[in-house]
């Protein structure tokens, strides 16, 4: 767990930049998206209603605890949901190009070139017989095919050293790497065409702590060279304290929160929001771990109203009946909970 202080520059500075860059309009908009296993045991719907806008230059942090539907999410704006899943509904636009109404082929050339995916696993998504170098060429020549052979050269060496890699990694073979140095090359993958959104799955999940603090930084650094939106999931707090801007919860399928970065740490409104951040290590309660009671909810047998409802030392007879729709409250928070019904402008759901 990395340590980190909530009223340290790091969060501060990155909200206070992403205000000050931020484009008229956003180059990302998820709107209502939802997605459903059908299994033996029967259906169980792991993205519901998901909306989410993200501009050019900024940073999302995705927490959740595991089977929240993160990475389901991140699957099925890249449209890699295989069965029994199934993408039931949805918009998901990058810039004017809508991806869900895509033929196959358009959304085959929509990959790495509007968006990319940076998998949790780099030591199982690189292909162990084939040089990194031919990795590259092959996600160009597939998006780029009348490119010359030292065009195509040029911008793989050009995307190494982005992620401050050799150029000699373009002969190697993934084995002969480290695990920080194949993430890197997954990133460097991720960025060949320059694409407008970039999500990163858990990048440092495998990582020791100095390993993860310097790929953060390279994602940092090549997004500021191609002024891309980036998605990052994961579970580290710390790590969404000091490299993005904005942080989404996701609980059983929905968003319950989005905040900015410091809104979050300082302020978090919904009740398992504020549960995530009070598990926190904290060096003023040194010794005392506090962990969120229950346990999340299976989605085949989501219960009734508020999917957190039976863990919410908060719940009101309200919270098991009726679901909560997402609010806007002030400075454009996001929260679906029935203790700010109150607080959204006139009622009204975002």
């Amino acid at each position: 767990m990395t340590f980190f202080s909530v009223n340290g520059t790091a969060a501060i500075r990155r909200d206070n930049r992403a205000q000050a860059a931020a484009d008229p309009g956003p180059v990302l908009q998820v709107s209502k998206l939802e997605v459903t296993y059908y299994t033996d045991l029967g259906r169980a719907k792991a993205l519901d209603d998901v909306s989410f806008t993200l501009e050019a230059g900024q940073k999302l942090g995705m927490v959740g605890e595991s089977g929240s539907g993160k990475s389901t999410l991140a699957l099925a704006m890249m449209r890699m949901i295989k069965p029994p899943g199934r993408i039931e509904g949805g918009q998901v636009f990058v810039g004017d190009t809508e991806l869900m109404s895509l033929s196959e082929d358009g959304m085959r050339r929509a990959r790495l070139n509007k968006v990319a995916y940076i998998p949790q696993g780099a030591m199982n998504s690189l292909n162990p017989v084939i040089r990194i170098g031919a990795q590259m060429v092959d996600a160009i020549k597939a998006h780029m095919p009348q490119e010359s052979r030292k065009a195509i050269n040029d911008r793989c060496v050009h995307a190494l050293r982005s992620v401050d890699l050799d150029p000699g990694v373009f002969h190697m073979y993934a084995h002969e790497l480290s695990g920080g140095m194949k993430q890197r090359v997954c990133i460097a993958i991720g960025i060949l065409l320059e694409p407008q959104v970039i999500i990163a799955d858990e990048p440092t999940s495998a990582l020791d702590v100095v390993t993860q603090r310097q790929v953060m930084e390279t994602i940092d650094r090549v997004q500021d060279q191609i002024n891309a939106a980036v998605i990052l999931i994961g579970h580290d707090m710390g790590l969404m304290a000091q490299f993005v801007d904005k942080v989404a919860v996701m609980y059983a399928g929905r968003l319950v929160e989005v905040s900015s970065v410091r809104e979050m740490f300082t302020d978090p409104k919904h009740p398992y929001a504020r549960a995530l951040i009070s598990s926190l290590p904290n060096l003023d309660n040194k010794g005392v771990f506090r962990g969120i009671p229950g346990l999340a909810p299976s989605l085949l047998q989501l219960p009734g109203g508020c999917a957190f409802h039976p863990r919410c030392p908060y719940a009101m007879p309200a919270c098991t009946s009726d679901r909560p729709e997402v609010l806007t409250l002030e400075h454009g928070r996001r929260v679906a909970c029935h203790l700010f019904d109150a607080e959204a402008p006139h009622g009204q759901p975002a």
